[in-house]
């Protein structure tokens, strides 16, 4: 796929596949393409697909690599002499014997993260890492082929979703888990002191999600090492996303020009400072390498003069929230007239409340803002109140208006579409408890709302046929 193939319109839809019915890649897959395919849905979009470490965000993960077992309703028993997954294993060397070695030894060390296991371990002694390769040989086996398992069914997914014309949009987040097989096997990569600490984390500065800025807890990449092997891992990253997906989002690419870093002893996000990084450098040899950069660029956030040429320098689309485009400032990039063709429009994301949600929690004199931004006046009635009702009317025009936008790609989230509540909410950013555990049920979508949906795409010019 070339960079101009992204700016074809198209419509698609944000749904994690742990917010199917069923939550893992079953029948239910099939079920969903056939829906998205009768629509006229062209595009889907999933969150990252790894393997969640303790809870259930698929933002802080064991691998940069794996993909999340619990992901995998069945599969067959192991088969060591497969062509097929002796290929297979053979292929993701990189990092498969590592990841099963590092789940394994998490297990025997009750669980706890690698810098506190004993030394030999912790540091990787050669001769420890071959005894254990040589004593859990069968462990390792049978979660490579749980990984072959999960590689040959998403593979599977992709056929079958492109036979149907449907793209699938992937998410890769910035940064990687410090207490994961990445960091463990490749601590050099990573800024951390003589003992595997952190020294500096990852974060954002205050911002419309938190007053204190979000501490992320990430290690920091150490770009003068990953420069001089040539960005080697970061090539191998991408390249396996790009096996699972037909564009990928770049989580926090903001971090790619300039990364928040935080003193390691800091409680918040308020005390850090923005460092230069080699983004450029970095998606020039993904290009070179590749021929090609379908990727989207999360750029939401304050957002520099620099950040916004990095972005263009690559013809990478951005994206525009349009919960976010009622502040009042005829230059937000989210008020749909300043919405180009380089974006991606979306109501709301993974990280937003519901567009449904977010409207009730606006105070009155905010909601009559946003009615009248949109033409709705005759929900607000002649004594100033706001009709009843009108918090569908609002999301019905969100979802028009995206869609009708100049945005080459509009992607809704589920619940929009289905004009559910906060009750359905993602993920709420700087929270640990409620989020990532939303589902659909297949009698929630109605055939009314099928055909509103099919007809707004339609409507859009955004049916791909």
């Amino acid at each position: 796929m070339t960079s101009d193939d992204f700016f074809e319109r198209r419509a698609g839809v944000l749904l994690h596949p742990t917010s199917l019915p069923s939550g893992v890649l079953d029948q239910d897959v099939e079920r969903w393409l056939q829906l998205m395919a009768d629509i006229g849905c062209s595009v889907w979009q999933v969150l990252p697909l790894g393997e969640p470490q303790g809870g259930l965000s698929p933002y802080q993960c064991v691998s940069a690599f794996a993909m999340n077992p619990a992901l995998l309703p069945d599969y067959p028993r192991i088969n060591r002499k497969l062509r097929a997954f002796r290929d297979y294993c053979a292929q993701q060397a990189g990092w498969l014997i590592d990841y099963a070695l590092f789940k394994i030894l998490k297990q025997h060390f009750e669980n706890r993260p690698w810098f506190e296991w004993p030394e030999e371990w912790k540091n990787r002694f050669p001769e420890a890492l071959a005894r254990a390769r040589a004593l859990y040989a069968d462990e390792i086996a049978e979660l490579s082929w749980q990984q072959y398992q999960l590689h040959r069914r998403w593979q599977e997914i992709r056929q079958n979703a492109n036979a149907k014309g449907i793209l699938l949009f992937g998410d890769m987040p910035l940064f990687v888990a410090h207490n994961s097989v990445d960091v463990w096997a490749n601590r050099e990569r990573f800024l951390l002191d003589e003992s595997g600490m952190m020294t500096v984390i990852t974060g954002v500065p205050p911002d419309y999600f938190s007053a204190t800025g979000q501490r992320w807890g990430n290690p920091h990449y150490n770009w003068e090492y990953i420069r001089q092997h040539q960005f080697s891992w970061w090539l191998a990253r991408v390249r396996s996303h790009l096996e699972q997906f037909d564009y990928l989002r770049i989580d926090h690419f903001r971090g790619l020009e300039a990364a928040w870093m935080i003193n390691a002893d800091c409680e918040t996000a308020i005390d850090g400072e923005w460092q230069p990084m080699p983004g450029d450098e970095l998606l020039q040899h993904i290009l070179d390498t590749m021929g090609k950069l379908p990727i989207v660029a999360e750029d939401l956030g304050t957002i520099t003069e620099a950040v916004s040429a990095l972005r263009k320098k690559y013809h990478l689309p951005g994206m525009s929230v349009l919960q976010f485009g009622f502040d009042g400032h005829k230059d937000n990039p989210h008020r749909p007239e300043n919405i180009e063709r380089d974006r991606v429009a979306y109501t709301g994301t993974h990280d937003n409340d519901t567009t449904l949600g977010w409207f009730l929690s606006l105070p009155d004199d905010m909601k009559r803002t946003v009615i009248k931004t949109l033409g709705a006046l005759d929900v607000i009635l002649p004594d100033g109140s706001i009709a009843a009702g009108a918090e569908h009317r609002v999301v019905e025009s969100l979802i028009k208006i995206a869609m009708m936008s100049r945005a080459s790609l509009c992607i809704i989230p589920m619940q929009d579409f289905l004009h559910l509540g906060s009750e359905t909410r993602m993920n709420t950013p700087g929270t640990s408890n409620g989020n990532w555990s939303w589902s659909f049920r297949w009698e929630q979508v109605t055939p009314v709302k099928i055909q509103v949906v099919s007809s707004l795409i339609t409507e859009s010019n955004r049916l791909i046929k």
